[in-house]
């Protein structure tokens, strides 16, 4: 499992302060721990955090995983932020054949190993998971019918696109190929070209996303998480 906990807290401004947004105050606890336990409830039991941005600060909370019953190693971007895909493509060595990637600013509630076994039913090389956003909740940059991702785009986006990336994907170590080392790029890339190359499953997500990226995202998980059972 590849986390990336890189980026910087630039929407939320303030409310940062001083701390990566791994580390903001959620439901009485740092966000990662609320994500690592889950994690581990699904049954991961590696974990890889491809860090940048106070990546120290996140190491020194999260140590090598052992209070969450987790192997966790970091990946660190070093002085010049890799961005999402390149992120992932300077961890591949701590990770294995096929991984799943997760954003650290979400928490999903869905089942991984649901998850998982329609990646290896597709044949493809990665699987996206998505959720029929309409608009909602953020912009929609997916167009998905009948079990395939007809189309995704950040920038051109059309009608038709009434999906959202979800937060977690699935791929084979193979699709980075393609990607130079050390240079940055988004995920959002190798997953338009996966989909260009008809290689890319779709996995459509029942429940709606929570994320703290946003003022309004971190006060509504906040409030969520705190309606929750408590996870192991």
């Amino acid at each position: 499992m590849a986390l990336l906990c890189g980026g910087k807290a630039t929407r939320l401004g303030p409310l940062a302060g001083s701390k990566p947004k791994a580390l903001l105050p959620v439901a009485g606890e740092p966000f990662i721990a609320h994500q690592l336990r889950f994690l581990r409830q699904q049954g991961i039991r590696r974990v890889v955090i491809c860090s940048g941005y106070l990546s120290e600060q996140i190491e020194a909370f999260v140590g090598d995983g052992g209070r969450f019953d987790l192997d966790v190693r970091f990946s660190n971007d070093g002085p010049t932020l890799l961005g999402t895909g390149g992120a992932v493509k300077k961890a591949l060595p701590f990770l294995d054949k096929v991984f799943f990637i997760l954003y650290g600013d979400s928490y999903l509630d869905i089942d991984f190993a649901a998850v998982r076994d329609a990646f290896e039913a597709s044949g493809k090389e990665g699987l996206l998971t998505v959720f029929r956003n309409e608009g909602k909740w953020d912009t929609s940059n997916i167009e998905f019918s009948a079990g395939i991702i007809r189309r995704y785009d950040k920038i051109n986006r059309a009608p038709q696109m009434n999906f959202i990336d979800y937060g977690l994907g699935i791929v084979r170590e193979s699709v980075f190929k393609r990607w130079s080392n050390n240079l940055p790029f988004d995920l959002a890339d190798l997953y338009k070209q996966l989909v260009e190359e008809e290689n890319l499953a779709g996995f459509e997500a029942s429940n709606r996303f929570y994320e703290i990226g946003s003022e309004a995202g971190l006060a509504e998980t906040d409030s969520w998480l705190r309606k929750q059972p408590t996870r192991i």
